[in-house]
């Protein structure tokens, strides 16, 4: 394990308007309303994620505002006691097929990808997919989702055991996003299975049509 932090810049800034400014100081304060007083780990938690989210975007070339908000947005309803983030998950339609206990932790970016939009109208549906997939991941996976899905794992907060120095050191390096997603897709896998953790078997669809598509390519 790491001693020390880890910390990546991808050596470029991002430059945003004043409005883009406003939006992002607006979104920042509305989180911080809803969770830092309940939740401040997951707090600075959800701040790390997108500045690390943002700095990939730069790195390879995506939007760094969609992913700067995608990130600060991503764990909006982890606030959410069990009990109320499966009766929005009901509310909301979302069915996984397995009883709701089983994959409580996949729910929250669900059901936040649901209900945001009408409090953030202006945010392009790319935003709350990419909130969406941060936790189960998918197959066609866009940048901007990868992204968040990889800064959700490596931001600098989380311990730097072997997996997760891995992924890091893979940004560091410049690898292929798809490869990056991959690996940190792949050991996410790994670490369930290891605990002897449920595995949502919409999990092991995604992870063998992975496999499948990388061995095409």
């Amino acid at each position: 394990m790491s001693e020390t932090p880890w910390s990546w810049k991808s050596g470029k800034k991002s430059k945003y308007s004043k409005s883009q400014r406003k939006v992002l100081e607006g979104i920042e304060r509305d989180l911080s309303k809803r969770m830092e007083s309940v939740k401040p780990s997951r707090y600075a938690h959800s701040l790390s994620v997108a500045r690390t989210a943002e700095q990939m975007a730069l790195a390879y070339g995506e939007d760094p505002y969609l992913a700067l908000v995608a990130g600060v947005l991503h764990d909006w309803d982890k606030v959410l006691s069990r009990n109320e983030q499966i009766e929005k998950a009901k509310e909301c339609g979302i069915d996984l097929g397995v009883p709701y206990d089983l994959v409580f932790p996949l729910l929250h970016g669900m059901t936040a990808a649901r209900t945001l939009p009408e409090l953030y109208p202006k945010f392009p549906m790319a935003v709350w997919q990419a909130v969406s997939r941060h936790t189960l991941g998918a197959v066609d996976m866009t940048p901007l989702d990868m992204i968040v899905f990889v800064a959700d794992g490596i931001e600098p907060r989380r311990r730097g055991v072997p997996a997760i120095a891995h992924v890091r050191e893979m940004v560091e390096k410049g690898a292929p996003l798809a490869d990056v997603y991959w690996s940190s897709f792949s050991q996410g896998v790994a670490y369930v299975v290891q605990t002897e953790r449920y595995l949502y078997p919409g999990t092991l669809e995604i992870y063998n049509e992975l496999v499948l598509a990388r061995k095409r390519s």
